[in-house]
Parts: structure tokens; C-alpha cells; sequence
């Protein structure tokens, strides 16, 4: 069971969450992804919750709720996609030579 929460502060902390989506139930893990290059919170998370029952009482008393200054976003996570969209993972070249001489 895993939510995502959008339109995070950028001042947020994973103890932050933690403390907040306990109040629903039992937080497994947060994700609190940082850019690269400057470190900072790059406003999003992914928390795993301990039961969907959980999870849906987080998503129903924080979807929208004003915290830290912003109005959350919080829904069920999609499932990450094999091949990352149009990038990687295909196959590439194809079919035979183009160098057999003529």
C-alpha cells in the first residue's frame, strides 16, 4: 500500500510525514525524494502505509488539508512502469546488416 503526496513545503522532513500519517495508521516506509545537484526536497513523497484501510483513511482526512502552508495532494501510487516511458529498455537496431555488399 503506497501514496503518494504532492505540493509538499519544501521544508518538509520524513519525520514530518512520519508523525502526520501515523495519526491514519502504521507508516511502513517514507520516500522523500531530493534533487541531484542541490539536495533539496523536490516537493513530492511516497509513503507505504500497513494497510489499504489505513491508506484510505490517510487519503480521505489529507487530500486537499492545508499543511506547512500548502494544500496536500494525496492519492494512491501508481505502479512504477517497465522501459520508463520513451526512453530505454527497447530494443534497438534491427533487422539484418545494410553493409552485405551489393
Amino acid at each position: 500500500m503506497t501514496l503518494y503526496v504532492g505540493n509538499l513545503s519544501y521544508e518538509v522532513e520524513e519525520s514530518n510525514l512520519k508523525e502526520i500519517f501515523a495519526e491514519y495508521g502504521t507508516v511502513k516506509s517514507v520516500q522523500l525524494p531530493k534533487d541531484r545537484e542541490s539536495g533539496q526536497v523536490r516537493g513530492f513523497a511516497f509513503i507505504e502505509m500497513g494497510t489499504e484501510a489505513e491508506e484510505s483513511a490517510a487519503i480521505e482526512a489529507l487530500d486537499t488539508a492545508e499543511w506547512m502552508g500548502r494544500n496536500l495532494k494525496v492519492n494512491k501510487a501508481k505502479p512504477k512502469t517497465e522501459g520508463g516511458g520513451s526512453f530505454g529498455g527497447g530494443r534497438r537496431g534491427g533487422g539484418g546488416g545494410g553493409y552485405g555488399g551489393r
